[in-house]
């Protein structure tokens, strides 16, 4: 098994094999909340454009996403797991458009299969990787706005990878340092309504979820995540 941890857009568009795209704040965290109250399918997308575009002709659909961390205007809500209570999901189509999150799985075109993952299904996504019995896998930090590289996304990468070939890391030391590093923003009173500090939390409660998010391809072209039980 060939295990390869990569960063960025320009990590996706390298990626082969069995690809997960990483983002732990917080495109991937939310879209393993959304899953757990009940979303049917969640459609990611790379442009905010397309995404106005999808609502107009499915006005059904429920519009989540961001960019530099705030709601997009005439969206349901933004990328913050701890504001889903707010909407009622049961059954829903999620669109959900971010700044490195759903970019990782817009540019991973050489990908034979794509899972999205945070901290929260880890090793429920490593354990898939396992299973599966891929000889070639990347794993896509995507980092802050896809831009630079950061703590959590490449934490979750080298938990994932870890647990591949059966070695140990520290996870709890890695998540108490996110405090002091790239999830500081989460404690910053004057960035609260934006990154609130219960997001943190959410984010990084490992291993939360037994299930997989992985990307599938509709009849009329349209890719979406669904929800895999472990």
């Amino acid at each position: 098994m060939d295990v390869k941890i990569l960063q960025l857009v320009e990590g996706a568009k390298q990626a082969r094999g069995t690809t997960v795209v990483i983002d732990v704040f917080r495109a991937f965290s939310l879209e393993a909340y959304l899953f757990s109250m009940g979303v049917e399918k969640i459609i990611p997308i790379g442009s905010v454009d397309d995404a106005y575009m999808m609502k107009r002709e499915n006005p059904q659909y429920i519009l989540a996403g961001e960019r530099h961390g705030k709601i997009l205007e005439g969206f349901d809500t933004g990328n913050a797991p701890s504001l889903l209570h707010l909407l009622d999901l049961g059954g829903k189509t999620v669109v959900h458009t971010t700044s490195a999150g759903t970019q990782g799985i817009a540019n991973a075109k050489n990908a034979d299969e794509i899972l999205g993952c945070s901290l929260v299904n880890a090793r429920a996504t490593a354990e898939y990787l396992r299973k599966s019995g891929a000889e070639t896998i990347s794993l896509v930090c995507m980092g802050l706005e896809a831009l630079a590289p950061t703590e959590e996304d490449t934490l979750c990468a080298e938990y994932i990878k870890a647990i591949l070939e059966n070695t140990d890391i520290d996870m709890k030391s890695g998540i108490d340092l996110l405090r002091y590093t790239s999830g500081a923003k989460f404690f910053d009173k004057t960035q609260s309504d934006v990154f609130p500090e219960e997001d943190f939390y959410m984010c990084t409660d490992l291993d939360r979820f037994n299930f997989v998010m992985k990307l599938e391809t509709s009849v009329d072209g349209i890719g979406y995540m669904r929800k895999v039980d472990m």
